[in-house]
């Protein structure tokens, strides 16, 4: 392949030199924030003691490829970066087929296992046919062209009534840009403090905590945090959201144990959800089947996993193989 260029960055100063070709992928792919280059230089940095960055870049006349690879330290095994906090994963492809097939190769090289979580099914369709994949979960959403604020409030109109029911008791919405750090931190603060018995709580994890604060300052994820608030201050519900394209990803929702009887977490992101839907949004309610989340959805998509041992990563870069769902 003529003029073909390759390299690897191996930290987050090293990725500032492909930002430009990054962004120019994206601009021909479908994609969501968590490809966007800010937020994968942000992962590197935050989390680089956790995990050595492996970001390969292949660029030619023909075409560009991007795997923004780490080497789990704990694990000794090839993920992409992130951490447990990018809800939807992909790799970055531009142009010919080959040279994505090509930036596989050179990875195989480390002879390392491979493990992806929550590959979109069109990005598994369109950028890893070749791999074989396993069901992870769905992502509920409430689809705009199904619905609109209107039919929403009317097919909701109990949470409706708790909405009000909160405000008669002197709970206030709020709507704070992603730029208040301190509001931010605040709501991971108290989903961390309220919920320390909860194992699956990410956000036990401090460090995920100052990542999370990070990204939503950042220009590019537009991000808004709505709240409720009682008199005095206290957060009785929050969710922090991105706006991403035509939709706005509902990514963290807490609420105030002390308020759970009011069921404030479920009625604010009906709220969230309404008022988007009148601003001409969908609202993506992220991984994970949860009764909450399945009581207001109206779709959802398919997630997948990938599993591969050294060998099979090295089988699928060699060429094409029969996926096995």
């Amino acid at each position: 392949m003529s003029s073909l260029r390759a390299n690897i960055a191996r930290s987050p100063s090293e990725m500032d030199r492909i930002a430009p070709l990054w962004n120019n992928i994206l601009q021909s792919q479908a994609h969501t924030i968590f490809q966007s280059f800010a937020w994968n230089r942000l992962a590197a940095h935050i989390f680089g003691d956790r995990g050595t960055p492996k970001v390969l870049w292949l660029e030619s006349d023909v075409g560009a490829a991007i795997i923004p690879a780490v080497i789990d330290n704990a694990t000794r095994q090839l993920e992409l970066l992130g951490d447990a906090l990018f809800d939807y994963r992909d790799v970055l492809h531009a142009g010919d087929r080959e040279i994505l097939r090509m930036a596989w190769q050179q990875l195989a090289n480390y002879k390392m296992p491979l493990r992806v979580r929550a590959l979109e099914q069109s990005a598994a369709t369109e950028r890893w046919p070749e791999f074989p994949i396993s069901l992870f979960a769905r992502a509920p959403r409430v689809d705009r062209s199904i619905i609109d604020e209107q039919g929403f409030r009317v097919a909701h109109s109990r949470l409706g009534r708790q909405m009000r029911r909160l405000e008669k008791l002197g709970v206030s919405f709020r709507r704070v840009p992603g730029a208040n750090s301190a509001a931010v931190r605040h709501l991971y603060d108290c989903k961390r403090a309220h919920f320390a018995a909860d194992t699956g709580n990410l956000f036990l994890d401090q460090r995920r905590c100052d990542f999370m604060v990070a990204a939503a300052a950042l220009h590019e994820s537009r991000c808004e945090l709505f709240t409720l608030e009682a008199a005095g201050g206290t957060l009785v519900a929050g969710i922090v959201t991105f706006r991403d394209g035509d939709v706005r990803r509902c990514y963290t929702t807490y609420f105030h144990p002390d308020w759970a009887h009011y069921s404030p977490g479920v009625t604010l992101l009906f709220e969230v959800t309404a008022r988007s839907l009148g601003e001409g949004l969908s609202c993506d309610y992220m991984t994970g089947e949860y009764p909450y989340k399945l009581r207001l959805a109206n779709a959802s998509r398919l997630l997948y996993n990938i599993d591969l041992s050294a060998q099979q990563l090295a089988q699928v870069a060699a060429g094409p193989i029969s996926r096995v769902a």
